[in-house]
């Protein structure tokens, strides 16, 4: 929870005389402990200045609530320790500042959702005149230590994967600014189906969508970067895994008649990561990509189809790989399999990239799905 010198702002969980007997239970349960110091009191209990407790609190995305008393031990230990490893040398104060930052906006996501779509459908009253807050409490105590440790494994688990990747990575500046292939996916029409759809389908299918792209994704051996309701923006680091990826989120949407239709834009090249996140032309040109794919469609850059040509998941040409196949029938050899077609189309200028030459990717006749 942040802080304001002067006061303003106040934090829904600040200390107020009216405040639910329950609800002061519940969070007590959850942080497991008691409210006891004010911003200023937590700051010097921990060691660090106020300033810097201020940034480190707004990083994580905690309100501003003035010189109430409404922090903790833990939050006093939080500080003490992000302020430690600065002072060890550990790191800087702006990567501590980051640090809090992406722990705060990836958490409140996941908090939000654990809230809406998970004990809003267990904490049903059981018993006519109970509220809600009182099925809550009970539920909320038996499963916070199973979701605690559940979160760390996954978190483990998850960093374990990214530190590979780094050790891979052919030098240092390639930690940073990688050549990925960036793929968007996007639901075709989706602004008309708000308009006609009530909240609770909309909501049903934004997250069909969601679920199903995020499991072709991690199958595929891909990462899902975001999701943005009606898109979902994902990497792979091969261009043949970000192929299969897009081209099997096609067939499986077209397969299931309550989905619209979908287009997907992929490009390959340099892209800077960042908190989890991906900048760079790269991405702006996955997105425009994906603006003017056809339905059902994927299009892919210039980039993109001479990885796949080079890594021989794809010919340069029907031409080309008919003439392969001859050749190696002349020899007696078995003919070039490829995975994917590419198919050139119109060049077209595209806002703030220039010219650009899309090609149509997709699956070989014959090659299984």
């Amino acid at each position: 929870m942040s802080v304001d010198d002067t006061g303003s702002g106040m934090d829904p969980l600040a200390a107020d005389p009216g405040e639910d007997p329950l609800a002061l239970r519940l969070e007590g349960l959850i942080l497991g402990a008691e409210r006891r110091y004010t911003p200023f009191q937590a700051a010097r209990s921990a060691g660090v200045s106020m300033e810097l407790a201020s940034r480190f609190w707004r990083a994580m995305g905690f309100a501003d609530i003035g010189q109430a008393k409404a922090l903790t031990e833990a939050d006093v230990l939080a500080l003490r320790r992000l302020a430690g490893l600065v002072e060890a040398g550990l790191l800087s104060e702006a990567m501590a500042v980051q640090v809090a930052r992406s722990t705060g906006q990836t958490t409140a996501r996941l908090a939000e959702w654990q809230i809406d779509s998970f004990l809003e459908g267990l904490t049903e009253p059981p018993e006519p005149g109970m509220t809600r807050t009182e099925v809550t409490y009970p539920l909320v105590e038996l499963l916070l230590p199973e979701l605690e440790e559940f979160l760390v494994y996954v978190w483990r688990r998850q960093l374990a994967a990214a530190t590979g990747r780094v050790v891979q990575a052919a030098d240092d500046e390639e930690m940073v600014d990688r050549r990925l292939a960036v793929g968007f996916a996007d639901l075709v029409g989706f602004t008309r189906l708000t308009r006609r759809m009530e909240e609770e389908e909309l909501g049903e299918l934004v997250e069909a969508f969601e679920t199903t792209a995020a499991d072709l994704v991690a199958a595929r051996g891909g990462r899902l970067i975001k999701t943005l309701g009606d898109e979902v923006l994902y990497s792979a680091d091969d261009a043949g895994v970000a192929a299969e990826i897009a081209i099997r989120l096609i067939e499986t949407m077209a397969n299931d008649e309550t989905m619209p239709e979908l287009r997907v834009g992929i490009a390959f090249g340099t892209v800077t990561t960042r908190m989890g996140d991906v900048f760079g032309t790269t991405v702006n040109l996955a997105s425009r990509l994906t603006s003017i794919a056809p339905r059902d469609a994927v299009l892919v850059d210039s980039a993109f189809a001479e990885e796949l040509i080079r890594t021989g998941e794809a010919p340069a040409s029907e031409a080309e790989a008919a003439e392969a196949a001859a050749a190696a029938e002349k020899e007696g050899e078995e003919p070039p399999t490829y995975r994917f077609a590419l198919q050139p189309m119109w060049q077209r200028p595209v806002r703030g990239l220039g010219v650009v030459e899309p090609w149509l990717l997709t699956r070989r006749d014959g090659e299984p799905s």
